[in-house]
């Protein structure tokens, strides 16, 4: 990326992000890993930015000063009732040393590619303002008054519509005085909006659907990922006296295997392999040996519930591959079995849900038949809302 102008930059969040279902506002929430509005900031922050104004809600200056610790040339401003009045308070706050260009930022919109800023930067050496956005796909119809008739009352060509995202770049100074100049009530839903009906040119640059707004619960119980992946593996040792459960199946045998539930060492994987990709930890977390209440418990309860922890997580089962390893009993002739009872237990049809079985050419514990090792891999996908 060319080196670029100097330029600040406003992140507004000052909303209380009620539709989120989060116990905070949202742009305090966390999402992948960090704070929702601390992932812009840095962003900025990276690409030269000063200073960084970020407009929070009253009382919210400790909450925001914590999320946002150790990014240079932050500062924090109390925002207004609307989103309006909180852009123009962070602008106020540069006003006693003014920068030549500003980009207004959405908290919400965590993801903003560098080179999206690179185009709205350099779109402003032409024009006074800049925005980026994306072509409208879906036709668009009008509903009845107020959007509540229920009834088609026009259309537009989509040809001539857009989808507005934020950062929006703006010159400074002329973005401030379209502020000031404002007259009604201050509920423009952009800066956009502000800039041009002060009279100022806007600049249509190219988008990025990572610029996508976060607004629901699902939105972040995804974390921004549609697909997890996770790993499992388990050992149980074979003794005479003991019966053999392998995914939910008895297979006779001489030797069974013995642990402190029923040691069914597929399904052992496969619990492990679901919370490993929700990170809800591992089995011995959620039923611990020195637990007498899971002695001799079937395993199948623990399958149940690491997809309990995963829906909840906002995952659903999309696949399972199961890899037996041992000697004896041979796996083939119950694996079909064992496939349709995987299958019922996640809830999943048994095309996704695979069995296979390997030796280890008579090496190791497993290859002297003194016991069964299982390793699954497990693929979740995201809830649809």
């Amino acid at each position: 990326m060319a080196l670029l102008p100097p330029f600040a930059a406003v992140i507004v969040a000052a909303g209380q992000g009620l539709r989120a279902g989060q116990p905070l506002p949202k742009q305090f929430a966390a999402w992948r890993g960090k704070p929702l509005v601390r992932h812009c900031a840095e962003t900025f922050a990276e690409l030269g930015a000063r200073p960084i104004v970020v407009a929070v809600p009253a009382g919210a200056d400790e909450i925001a000063r914590d999320a946002l610790a150790g990014i240079p040339g932050v500062r924090i401003v109390t925002g207004g009732a609307t989103r309006q009045l909180s852009v123009r308070a962070a602008l106020e706050a540069m006003a006693a040393a003014p920068p030549a260009s500003v980009l207004v930022h959405d908290a919400a919109r965590p993801d903003c590619p560098p080179a999206v800023v690179e185009r709205l930067l350099a779109a402003l050496e032409r024009h006074p303002g800049a925005i980026p956005v994306l072509p409208v796909v879906d036709s668009i119809a009008f509903a009845g008054a107020g959007g509540t008739a229920g009834m088609m009352a026009g259309s537009a060509r989509r040809e001539d519509l857009r989808r507005v995202q934020t950062p929006q770049a703006f010159h400074y100074p002329e973005i401030l005085a379209a502020h000031r100049s404002w007259h009604g009530e201050p509920v423009a839903g952009d800066d956009a909006q502000v800039a041009r009906a002060a009279g100022l040119e806007v600049a249509l640059v190219e988008g990025d659907e990572r610029l996508r707004k976060l607004t629901f619960a699902g939105d972040f119980r995804t974390g921004g990922s549609m697909i997890r992946t996770g790993t499992g593996f388990d050992v149980h040792r074979l003794a005479a006296g003991e019966e053999l459960w392998l995914c939910g199946v008895r297979i006779e045998h001489d030797q069974g295997l013995a642990g402190h539930s029923d040691a069914d060492v597929g399904l052992h994987a496969v619990v492990d392999a679901i919370l490993g990709a929700c990170a809800q930890g591992d089995i011995g977390q959620h039923f611990p040996p020195s637990d007498s209440q899971w002695k001799g418990a079937p395993s199948g309860r623990f399958v149940a519930h690491a997809v309990e922890l995963a829906a909840g997580a906002g995952f659903r089962i999309g696949n399972v591959d199961l890899t037996l390893i041992c000697e004896a009993p041979r796996i083939g002739p119950h694996r079909e079995a064992m496939r349709r009872n995987l299958a019922a237990l996640l809830g999943v049809d048994t095309a996704q849900v695979s069995v296979k079985a390997t030796t280890t050419e008579r090496l190791g514990f497993t290859g002297r038949g003194e016991g069964i090792a299982a390793q699954a891999v497990a693929t979740l996908v995201a809830l649809e809302e």
